[in-house]
């Protein structure tokens, strides 16, 4: 990850700890308007899955979470706060947990994502993913329910 401006400080990717919740908790409601609670982020970390913080000069600026098993990877959550949004960060988050599946083992890594969320979806595509099914229903939306696009995107060895 490079940095946006010349002279900051260059994002940092760490392990995710529970004493870090309440900060990830702040940008996950920035970015969402049906955010992850709290209890979902410490079942993960509870749970044993795979969870970064994206850090940038000290300030909490992006969080993944990944799950793997049976040599598949799901990526439950990657959020950036808005206000770092376009600048590659989300992108370089992606990468780095792809490549922890693989290097966890797994072959197929999947998620899911709104169909309202083009820049997501554009970037999921670039970065090797392909749509394979739809799960209907299955966000909150302002007018109900929002399908999801599931992709999936096979890993190669490097």
């Amino acid at each position: 990850m490079s940095a946006a401006v010349a002279g900051a400080a260059r994002p940092v990717m760490r392990p995710m700890r529970e004493a870090d919740l309440d900060s990830v908790l702040v940008v996950e409601r920035r970015a969402y308007p049906w955010p992850w609670s709290i209890g979902i982020f410490r079942d993960c970390l509870h749970a044993g899955y795979p969870a970064w913080v994206l850090l940038e000069g000290g300030a909490f600026i992006g969080h993944g979470v990944l799950s793997v098993a049976a040599g598949e990877a799901h990526v439950l959550n990657i959020c950036i706060d808005p206000s770092r949004q376009g600048r590659g960060y989300g992108r370089a988050l992606l990468r780095s947990m792809v490549d922890a599946a693989r290097g966890r083992g797994a072959r197929r890594v999947y998620l899911e994502v709104r169909p309202s969320n083009p820049v997501a979806i554009a970037l999921y595509q670039d970065e090797g993913f392909n749509e394979i099914g739809r799960r209907p229903r299955y966000y909150p939306a302002d007018s109900g329910r929002e399908d999801a696009i599931v992709m999936a995107m096979e890993l190669l060895d490097p």
